[in-house]
């Protein structure tokens, strides 16, 4: 007997100890991986260490509610030795991060769980206050209940009053709605705890995956490891599911499900009630089957979803007004379209041909000659067809692809020379050119581009702006001009990935892109543009820089540039629509930007937090839904196409409505108009 209990007291030892060994040997090939390969690698010093730690530390604890001061000061121990642990190939450091978690989360559990059978006050005096820094770690034992009962206090009277913008409606029917709202709170709470404690991969495995990931971080912000883990599972499954509710989604910065995509003509889209920017808090089955996003796997969300028997899927979902919605929808079998691209011919004075690219998207299985240039090159042959006099690209939030495809569209465009340069980690210059002589199209070009514009798209903008072979309207693109891969950390290894940044690309004249953007020619409103995430916003982002280069290349003349600049500055600052956008955006620096004041932890006080920005959202919405003064039609080929095609006239209303109430084609018909009588 005494033997089997040593045996169980050194089994959680001995796994600890084999978790930390293949943490390091991962660490290791990793580190090998990023020292030959990374376009500017960093030696692995105090600055990773603290770095890493506190990108960590963050994620574990980011709204500093879960250590107590003593914990952290033990954790902190580590800060500046982490680069040695790495080089004397030592883990076991890992030991105290999971014992210390693993204690605070228990802890966690245990006030939430003694809180929920306690009345709580919603009429107190206590508040709770916001900040955009941090807080400290400044908890001891004694302060959890405290803290967690203004914390949960808040969360209710938050849900509450995101139930509906009628105060007295909530009111009267507090002591009800509190009850269902107050259980659901606590069970998200609990449910959240319990789902990292039993983490099929443990709790050591979750943490060495967030600390995997935040090594790679530190050499850039796109530099990451990965695994086939539930969550990319989910993500691509719902992108590619045969049965469909037509969705594509993402993950924001708190690990929200975003609703990034509405397919046009699929489930979501009928419902009408779905839209982009959603947050989808909970999903549910009709067997009732329910799972809150914010505690469960992935995986069961996917398991749920996807399977076949769930062919109808409820949908809770958070509005951008921070409402809340029940949204039934009913799976099906969607037909793929025939691509991604698309166009329609707009018509002010003259026709103009309206090409969207959402993404540059290429065959990666080489079975097929699907790509996004390809996909150009045939809604260029169709308005030309229409005779259009001018042609406008619309790269706006497109956030990147194939490069591959970028510098395959450049060429179309471009009659011959040098697009850019690629240079890698040996300062070796790869110059991409166009060997192609001619240009499918050779007539006026308007690139609309905006803050989430980035990658492939700011490659191909750069090169056409280069050549003044296009006028680019709207704002600064997001400024990344780094090149990443995907490597396994050795051959036949499936399970551990690392995507790498390898190069780093410039422009022709030597310039680079990264941090900078691309600037416009001529700048336009755009609505939330101060609160885009750019990549200067990232503290390991790659500088900006430039180089010397041997390319020479041939611009077109921009002999009316200077003219068409200032007749669309006029009309943009006397714009009525602009004029209300710049309006709004001023609102919205003011709402986001100012401080938080303390919040009083009473309905009245919350219910008023929650609401001051209901009538902006009201601003937004109208301003957003506003129709262009232009006449929208499809080109020939596709009317006559999709004349018999039900699913096709479906997809044409809602592209057709997107394009009808885009603010900036009708300015950049007006740019094309003036080049037109200029160059006459």
């Amino acid at each position: 007997m005494k033997h089997f209990l040593l045996y169980l007291v050194l089994l959680p030892l001995t796994v600890l100890s084999q978790s930390n060994n293949k943490t390091c040997e991962t660490l290791s090939k990793i580190n090998a991986l990023v020292k030959e390969n990374h376009f500017k690698p960093k030696p692995v010093d105090d600055s990773l260490s603290v770095f890493v730690f506190d990108k960590f530390i963050d994620g574990l604890d980011g709204n500093r509610n879960i250590f107590t001061k003593v914990e952290y000061e033990k954790l902190r121990q580590h800060r500046l030795l982490l680069d040695n642990y790495i080089a004397e190939n030592n883990c076991s450091f890992l030991n105290d991060f999971v014992s210390t978690y693993k204690v605070a989360l228990e802890r966690k559990r245990d006030v939430i769980e003694k809180l929920e059978t306690v009345a709580l006050d919603y009429n107190s005096t206590d508040s709770v206050k916001f900040s955009k820094d941090q807080f400290p770690f400044d908890l001891n034992e004694n302060d959890f209940d405290r803290v967690w009962k203004k914390r949960l206090r808040f969360d209710i009277l938050e849900d509450i009053s995101k139930l509906s913008k009628n105060a007295d409606s909530l009111q009267q029917h507090f002591a009800d709605i509190e009850k269902t709202v107050k259980k659901k709170i606590f069970d998200t709470n609990i449910c959240k705890v319990n789902t990292i404690l039993n983490n099929k991969n443990g709790l050591d495995g979750v943490l060495k995956n967030d600390f995997l990931n935040a090594f790679c971080n530190y050499f850039d912000p796109h530099s990451n490891y990965f695994s086939f883990d539930a969550k990319s599972n989910f993500l691509s499954g719902l992108s590619t599911s045969n049965l469909s509710l037509g969705i594509e989604v993402s993950m924001n910065e708190n690990d929200e499900i975003v609703i990034a995509e509405v397919v046009p003509g699929g489930p979501a889209s009928r419902n009408e009630k779905i839209e982009i920017g959603d947050i989808v808090t909970k999903v549910s089955n009709t067997k009732g089957e329910e799972y809150w996003v914010s505690c469960s796997s992935m995986e069961t969300i996917g398991e749920l979803i996807f399977s076949d028997i769930n062919k109808e899927i409820q949908l809770t979902l958070r509005k951008k007004n921070g409402t809340t919605i029940d949204v039934v929808v009913k799976k099906k079998l969607m037909k793929a379209t025939s691509n991604a691209v698309y166009s329609f011919v707009a018509e002010k004075q003259a026709k103009v041909g309206y090409i969207k690219i959402p993404n540059f998207y290429a065959d990666f299985d080489g079975k097929s000659r699907k790509g996004c240039a390809d996909d150009v090159a045939k809604e260029i042959v169709k308005l030309k067809k229409d005779n259009i006099t001018g042609l406008v690209i619309d790269l706006q939030n497109n956030g990147g692809g194939s490069m591959a495809e970028a510098i395959k569209l450049a060429g179309m465009f471009i009659n011959v020379g040098p697009i850019s340069v690629l240079v890698d980690n040996n300062h070796n210059q790869n110059i991409i050119k166009d060997f192609n002589r001619g240009e499918i199209y050779d007539g006026p070009i308007v690139i609309l581009m905006n803050g989430y514009s980035a990658s492939a798209s700011e490659f191909f903008a750069a090169a056409m702006q280069d050549y003044n072979r296009a006028v680019i309207v709207g704002s600064t693109s997001l400024g990344k001009a780094s090149m990443q891969t995907i490597m396994p950390l050795e051959e036949d290894n499936e399970n551990d990935f690392v995507k790498l940044t390898i190069e780093k690309f410039y422009r022709i004249s030597g310039e680079s892109h990264q941090i900078k953007g691309i600037v416009p020619d001529i700048s336009t409103p755009v609505l939330f543009d101060s609160l885009i995430k750019r990549e200067d916003s990232f503290e390991t982002a790659l500088p900006y820089d430039a180089i010397t280069t041997r390319t020479k290349y041939n611009p077109l003349p921009n002999t009316f540039n200077s003219e068409l600049f200032n007749l669309s500055k006029t009309r943009i600052d006397n714009d009525v629509r602009f004029k209300e956008m710049r309006s709004i955006n001023d609102e919205i620096n003011l709402t986001y930007n100012k401080p938080r004041n303390p919040v009083r932890l009473t309905f009245t006080d919350v219910f008023k937090e929650v609401h001051d920005i209901d009538s902006l959202w009201e601003k937004v919405k109208s301003i957003t839904e506003k129709e262009n003064n232009l006449t929208i039609s499809n080109t020939t080929y596709d009317t006559a196409k999709s004349a018999s095609d039900d699913f096709q006239k479906e997809i044409n209303t809602f592209k057709m409505k997107d394009v009808k109430t885009n603010p900036y084609l009708e300015e950049a018909i007006n740019i094309i108009n003036d080049y037109k009588k200029f160059k006459q």
